[in-house]
């Protein structure tokens, strides 16, 4: 095996081309990388891999500057993306693919850190270039099973949820206005004020995602509104291919009793299943989710630093960003919850 890494110009990405990979996920697609690079600050990057003048497949990510640095990111930390990674034709493993990738990427793009994650990484694959490794850790339901099958194995008070929602006139409806985007970050906004913090982004981040996607058909944006006509929850769930996602999901806490956030979720499900996906990603952790009827389901997250150091502030930068959540809500005036603690 001769692999050869070229960085592909904007001209020469051959996008149709890429969109026909079976392992093909919707972070993956121009217009993510270019919702990423808008909402970031940073520059999408297509690789090409070649193995004896053959196309292996390709790789793709973004570079952007934190404090100087260049970084590598296929996802990186904070950018509301769980993994991107590579295109590959069958008979070649990832495993083989990442050191050298690495090695590509802090010499040709003169990058000092680089972090890769890929759905279809096994823990296994980053033992050869002694990498760190974490994971994005999530839970995932298989839409291969029938509608009633998904539905039973749900907790029965989720079940309930749902009848109740439906009997009382609560009303599912796709977005496809951009004003979508305030609707959703007023009640996000909401929802982070009941642990006294603040959301981790901007509702720029939103319009930016709505903007890029939603022409795309690749992103499902709904309303619930109540008997009355007003949006009481609002839910985002880009998809492509075999693979649905959980991205986003809000609503207004006075309006909890016609349970709008249970029927989203279930509408989702249906919906991205009669597309002919087969697996809907919840988005992260939660133990909330597990009413759903879920299973476990983590992607392992690689990542390597041409200077150690940079590794140790890496993890340090992380850990205070997400303490900073309450810091920065306090500064804002918002109402700190009781000792006690709610969810």
């Amino acid at each position: 095996m001769n692999l050869e890494f070229r960085l592909l110009e904007p001209d020469e990405i051959p996008w149709q081309t890429l969109d026909a990979f079976e392992d093909r996920v919707v972070f993956q697609t121009r217009e993510w990388l270019d919702f990423i690079a808008q909402s970031q600050r940073a520059r999408p990057v297509v690789v090409e891999i070649r193995d004896a003048g053959t196309t292996a497949g390709y790789f793709s990510g973004l570079v952007v500057r934190k404090f100087g640095a260049r970084i590598l990111g296929s996802s990186f930390p904070g950018w509301t993306t769980p993994y991107i990674g590579f295109n590959v034709r069958p008979e070649y493993s990832r495993s083989m693919l990442i050191d050298p990738l690495m090695r590509w990427a802090f010499r040709e793009l003169r990058c000092v850190h680089v972090e890769i994650s890929d759905h279809r990484f096994l823990a296994s694959d980053g033992g050869s270039g002694r990498l760190n490794q974490t994971a994005y850790e999530s839970y995932k339901t298989d839409l291969t099973r029938s509608e009633d099958e998904l539905f039973s194995r749900m907790e029965g008070a989720c079940r309930r949820c749902i009848r109740k929602a439906d009997k009382s006139g609560v009303v599912i409806e796709e977005a496809h206005d951009l004003e979508f985007a305030a609707e959703y970050y007023e009640q996000l906004k909401d929802v982070f004020a009941k642990q006294g913090k603040v959301p981790t982004y901007g509702v720029e981040r939103v319009q930016i995602l709505l903007e890029r996607m939603l022409p795309t058909g690749r992103l499902l944006a709904v309303r619930a509104r109540n008997p009355d006509g007003r949006c009481i929850a609002t839910s985002i769930y880009p998809g492509m291919n075999d693979v649905a996602f959980f991205w986003g999901n809000a609503s207004w806490r006075s309006e909890q009793q016609w349970r709008p956030n249970e029927y989203l979720h279930w509408y989702a499900l249906r919906y991205w299943k009669a597309r002919g996906v087969k697996r809907f990603d919840w988005g992260g952790g939660g133990t909330y989710k597990e009413k759903y009827g879920v299973e476990p389901h983590a992607v392992p997250w690689f990542y390597k630093s041409k200077y150690p150091l940079l590794t140790t502030l890496r993890n340090e930068a992380r850990t205070l960003y997400y303490r900073s959540q309450n810091l920065v809500g306090r500064l804002r005036g918002v109402p700190q919850p009781s000792a006690s603690g709610t969810r």
